[in-house]
């Protein structure tokens, strides 16, 4: 592969033109593409195989036109003080509102709530009821203003109006502080090269490819039924990745200028040494990403491919468009140690050949002191991941949303006016197409829910035309997010075995907070074969990058250790409420369901990213005649300095989107950053070089049968350091394959 790569990076060097050319008409294709494509909504929240899926797909059927997936709004009203809604001017107001709300074209029904019973026991909070025939991001903008209009008029004429529901729900904005991210990665690549051009290829190459990705999944977005929250994903991980393979390309770039090779030769040689591992890299993210799909939850594949995808041409970029910048820049990206004379008046390293570099100090540290530095990684890393035992996992509701927002304020107002429960109603489908006396099933189910513990109200049932299939509405006495709830949920599921058994009826729970209760469900029992399937690919994949056990083993151990620390520092914060006034979390609850198996895959796909740039220096050091010990240090000396710049600007990349308006951009833009601060500087800088001495030789154990079935990709290099050794002893023999393939 290191062969290949190298004639790759060569060409892409002599053709600078052309591949640029290419790069700039995939950009232009794709901005054209996502210009002209309607605007991204919410990707269709589907749970295949799930009881609450089907109950929604029996909807559908038995209830054709009422648009069960549709969007729902919940205009809440509140009397001023001292006063009732029942009061005839304040009910007057509200009987107006309804008449207004009724007259949207996408419309299916609005609640009157005077005549549907919809107020508190007290008499001073009401609500209607508004049904959409779509969902909320599908809705019009002219749907969303009158129900705004409506609402703000109700508030002129003296009531407390407030808008639940999903019909205003918006596109999550990230903020300023993702901009401050990419800020904080150029000054970084700054410091890293001592040039400002050299700094600018990364970034420069990582715009590109996001602008791809994102624009791609822009222009597909309709066509593939595309959230608007795997733009802002694959946007996250592209930057991030994006701008870290280009670092170690270009800085293997400048070691090369400075070992005394021409510009055309050191890009090629920079492209098959640090290429071969962003290759790599880039596949154990990709195979991280696309796993996704095992959990079967189509939102979640999506947003694992799209990334994947954005990942696959931050690869590609990083090996072909870096070398052609770096034939347009020429002689302004220096050799390693030298400044441009902007930032250093262009001083040589010459000076400062003798005094080891702060790698190579660590490094040589943890050789001599290995066991106390690995004993003192684990314990800190184990103390950080103690909250995760205490994880508790759920779904976002308007509960979660700031205390600013109209949803929350509505969600409030309800729990005030007609308790906790009133927010996540349980919704009961009994399917008596079987049964022969479909109403009396329909009973026994009312009068059994109706002696369940914690249920507070059971609506009467509604009947299709047919007769043979009822809804029933629950009201729970607890949040919607309680294990409470979740108890009652499993409550009436499993009473539905007796219904069936006496009348052949069907019974089936389903709703927002069922829906979110099968979600946690399916992610949790989709967790461990998540696992086994990523790591152990990735485990196959890295024994062929470093033709060893016990490396691939000990990143594996690595990862796990950093993967659940970050889960800890996520409970600390999001749920305990550690730090959340300056993250700006106003509410803390339970973690996002998804947020585990999600930090599992990207984590772990970056976390492999570290450990090929940091131990393939180390390989390549020992296949060339270094002692174990030596290696580490070599290793460090050369990736150190690189890894670091790669971690912090990938952490600050992902902090950027700590800043998100949506909950859930903001706990995994959190979660990711962390997660890679553990994994670079405790796991890769502090544990790896420990084991490592600790095991010796021992490391880089392989069985000779296995040796031999291996394929040899070549990562270190060694096929070029063998044409290199054949150049000096025959100078002519480049030349006569120049003219060989001409």
């Amino acid at each position: 592969m290191a062969t290949f790569l190298y004639r790759l990076g060569r060409l892409a060097f002599r053709r600078r033109h052309f591949v640029a050319l290419i790069w700039v008409a995939l950009l232009t294709l794709a901005g054209v593409g996502a210009a002209s494509a309607p605007v991204a909504g919410s990707s269709s929240f589907s749970i295949p195989g799930t009881e609450a899926q089907k109950a929604f797909d029996l909807l559908e059927q038995r209830f054709p036109g009422m648009s069960a997936d549709g969007a729902t709004a919940r205009v809440v009203f509140k009397a001023p003080g001292g006063e009732k809604v029942t009061a005839k001017a304040d009910k007057a107001v509200v009987e107006k509102t309804v008449r207004d709300l009724r007259d949207g074209s996408e419309v299916v029904s609005v609640a009157d709530p005077f005549a549907a019973h919809a107020v508190s026991k007290d008499g001073t909070i009401a609500y209607a009821q508004v049904k959409y025939k779509v969902s909320g991001m599908e809705l019009k903008d002219a749907s969303k203003d009158a129900l705004k209009q409506a609402a703000q008029s109700a508030r002129n004429g003296g009531l407390t109006v407030e808008v639940g529901g999903d019909a205003l729900q918006a596109v999550p904005e990230t903020g300023a502080t993702e901009v401050i991210g990419i800020a904080v990665a150029a000054v970084v690549l700054v410091i890293t090269f001592g040039s400002l051009v050299a700094a600018g290829l990364p970034l420069l190459t990582a715009l590109i490819g996001v602008g791809i990705g994102v624009s791609t999944i822009t222009a597909l977005a309709s066509a593939l039924d595309l959230g608007s929250t795997t733009s802002t994903l694959a946007m996250m991980i592209g930057l991030a990745v994006g701008i870290d393979y280009a670092l170690f390309i270009v800085s293997r770039y400048r070691a090369e200028l400075a070992e005394g090779r021409e510009r055309e030769e050191a890009a090629g040689r920079a492209v098959g040494t640090a290429g071969s591992a962003v290759v790599f890299a880039g596949l154990t993210v990709v195979i991280a990403l696309v796993g996704l799909a095992v959990v079967n939850i189509p939102m979640l594949t999506k947003m694992g491919v799209a990334a994947a995808g954005t990942v696959a041409i931050a690869v590609l970029i990083a090996l072909t468009m870096i070398p052609a910048l770096l034939g347009y820049a020429s002689r302004k990206v220096k050799p390693a140690g030298e400044k441009s004379k902007l930032l250093g008046g262009g001083r040589a390293a010459a000076a400062r050949q003798d005094r080891p570099n702060m790698g190579t100090r660590w490094a040589s540290f943890v050789v001599r002191r290995p066991l106390a530095v690995l004993l003192l990684g684990v314990v800190a890393l184990g103390a950080a991941a103690v909250p995760a035992s205490k994880l508790q996992l759920g779904l976002p509701d308007d509960g979660s949303q700031p205390t600013s927002t109209t949803q929350r304020r509505a969600y409030d107002l309800l729990s005030e006016g007609f308790g906790p429960g009133f927010n996540g109603p349980l919704m009961v489908v009994v399917d008596a197409k079987a049964s022969d006396h479909p109403k009396s099933a329909v009973t026994q189910v009312t009068d059994d829910i109706k002696g369940m513990k914690d249920v507070v109200t059971v609506t009467p049932a509604t009947f299709n035309k047919s007769g043979d299939t009822a809804m029933i509405t629950v009201i729970p006495g607890s949040k919607p997010s309680s294990t409470t709830t979740e108890d009652l949920v499993h409550g009436i599921r499993d009473a539905g075995a007796g219904i069936k058994a006496d009348t052949d009826a069907k019974l089936l729970v389903t709703g927002t907070t069922a829906m979110n209760i099968d979600v946690s469900q399916r992610l949790n029992d989709a967790l461990l074969p998540y696992l086994a399937l990523v790591v152990g690919l990735a485990f196959l994949l890295l024994i062929v990058v470093f033709r060893s056990i016990l490396v691939p083993l000990k990143a594996a151990l690595g990862f796990l250790l950093s993967v659940t620390a970050a889960l800890g520092a996520v409970v600390a914060v999001f749920q305990w409420g550690w730090l959340s006034s300056l993250m700006g979390v106003e509410e803390t609850g339970p973690i996002m369901s998804m947020m585990p198996i999600f930090m599992v895959g990207v984590v772990f796909g970056l976390a492999m990213d570290y450990e090929v740039f940091l131990v393939t220096r180390m390989r390549e050091a020992y296949v060339h005649g270094e002692t174990p010990g030596q290696a580490i240090v070599t290793g460090f000396k050369y990736g150190a300095r690189v890894v670091t710049a790669a971690a912090v600007i990938m952490i600050a990349v992902f902090s950027g989107f700590i800043g998100s308006s949506e909950s859930m951009i903001k706990m995994i833009g959190f979660g990711l950053a962390i997660a890679v601060f553990f994994d670079a500087f405790v796991v890769r800088m502090a544990l790896v070089p420990a084991v490592l001495a600790l095991l010796g030789r021992r490391a880089w154990w392989l069985p000779k049968w296995l040796d031999r079935v291996l394929p040899n990709v070549d990562v270190e290099g060694e096929g070029l350091r063998i044409r290199a050794d054949a150049d000096r002893r025959d100078p002519d023999a480049d030349q006569d394959r120049e003219l060989v393939r001409v």
